[in-house]
């Protein structure tokens, strides 16, 4: 039951960094979350896995620090990519 604090810490972190970025309205409000959540997720099970529980700090602080660093860079990434996509499909069609 303890991921859960995980996986809600990562969806926080995720939705923040989807209202910290910009070009939000290039992407689902879903992404960053979901994103954030996973990241977290596989993170709190390895480091339990590896014997660190609740009490650990390193375990809090890689559970915020995870999140945030795969949110930004998948965000930002899948941000530029859908700007250079919808920007060649208007030199193609000539709009």
């Amino acid at each position: 039951m303890e991921i859960l604090l995980g996986l809600i810490i990562g969806a926080i972190v995720g939705l923040a960094g989807h209202f910290a970025l910009p070009q939000r309205q290039l992407r689902g409000v879903a992404l960053a979350p979901l994103a954030g959540a996973a990241a977290s997720a596989i993170v709190w099970t390895a480091l339990t896995w590896m014997g660190l529980g609740v009490g650990s700090p390193i375990l809090w602080i890689v559970a915020v620090l995870a999140p945030a660093v795969t949110t930004f860079a998948l965000v930002t990434v899948l941000t530029r990519s859908r700007v250079a996509r919808d920007e060649a499909d208007r030199v193609r069609l000539g709009v």
